[in-house]
């Protein structure tokens, strides 16, 4: 779905929030239900941004509900908690909302697949691994090591006969996410079972990841050599596809017009709120995108802060 020109945040410039006690009290005022992207967000990699804590807990102490939407498809929802809760930031599994999650959610009970065309195979980690066992669906290659080795030149042949050996009959989708032992290999799997009729879906379509204070390869750049080769886009399961929000609202049951999507990226998390018809979408500058982004660029939240923290600056 492509991004509405008449989304009246697309077309008007943003509301900067920071030092504006009035503004950040009328802003929250508007919200039931806030949706937190994580990374660039809460914390970049490992490093919890000040603050981060105190405002979560302002929040929920003034009966909003919190969610954290991530399109990191490498933890699980499980892995999710534990990082929140080493981080000191109290949540549960059902507050958490992963591409890994939605992608399984997806593949188990919308896909129609065939009896024989049930079986994934994985480009990606553990945290997908983990999604598709909560929904009892059955996959190869991600961590499985027989798949972690250079191609030998009997690969080739062995591929390009359908040897079942080395092309499972059975695999009826791919999955591509975030992969950290990416190799020729797996592409090549993944390449041809897309070409015998696999259906081909990634976790989310993120160019890069947010890491350390700069960026780094992210799942989107995983589908890339394939879109390449194929000439065909992958259906992403990730912000800011809307199979993503249609199911996080099942799941909550909230209003969307009381509802706020906040994030540091224009092209997935803000324009997965405008998209979503959100009541409203909050930007902060501590992520991807820049002031400029944000302001200048054609995807325009409704409203913006330095850090996440400058919430604290009002209280409910």
């Amino acid at each position: 779905m492509a991004a509405s020109s008449e989304h009246p945040a697309m077309t008007t410039k943003p509301h900067y929030l920071t030092g504006d006690k009035p503004g950040l009290q009328e802003f929250l005022d508007k919200f039931d239900v806030f949706l937190f992207d994580c990374d660039g967000v809460l914390w970049s990699g490992d490093h919890l941004f000040p603050g981060t804590v105190e405002t979560l807990e302002l929040l929920r102490n003034n009966g909003k509900q919190v969610v954290f939407v991530t399109n990191n498809s490498t933890k699980s929802r499980a892995d999710y908690k534990k990082k929140l809760e080493v981080l000191g930031i109290p949540s549960s599994t059902e507050e958490i909302f992963s591409s890994s999650y939605s992608s399984s959610i997806y593949i188990s009970r919308i896909l129609n697949l065939p009896e024989n065309k049930r079986k994934v195979f994985v480009i990606g980690e553990t945290g997908i691994e983990q999604e598709l066992n909560s929904e009892n669906v059955p996959f190869i290659g991600g961590t499985d090591p027989a798949f972690l080795r250079d191609v030998k030149p009997e690969d080739y042949k062995r591929i390009a006969a359908g040897d079942p050996s080395i092309l499972d009959p059975e695999v009826g989708v791919v999955l591509v996410g975030l992969d950290f032992h990416l190799n020729y290999l797996k592409l090549a799997l993944a390449y041809h079972y897309i070409r015998r009729g696999a259906v081909f879906l990634a976790t989310n379509i993120d160019s890069t990841l947010p890491s350390s204070g700069t960026l780094f390869p992210g799942a989107g750049s995983m589908s890339a050599p394939l879109i390449m080769m194929l000439g065909q886009e992958p259906v992403s399961l990730g912000k800011p596809n809307q199979a993503m929000m249609d199911a996080i609202e099942g799941k909550f049951q909230f209003d969307r017009s009381r509802a706020c999507m906040v994030g540091d990226r224009a092209n997935t998390d803000i324009r997965f709120g405008l998209e979503g018809k959100l009541g409203g979408t909050l930007a902060v500058l501590t992520g991807v995108s820049t002031k400029e982004d944000f302001v200048a660029g054609p995807i325009k939240p409704l409203a913006y802060l330095d850090k996440l923290s400058d919430l604290l600056n009002v209280q409910l």
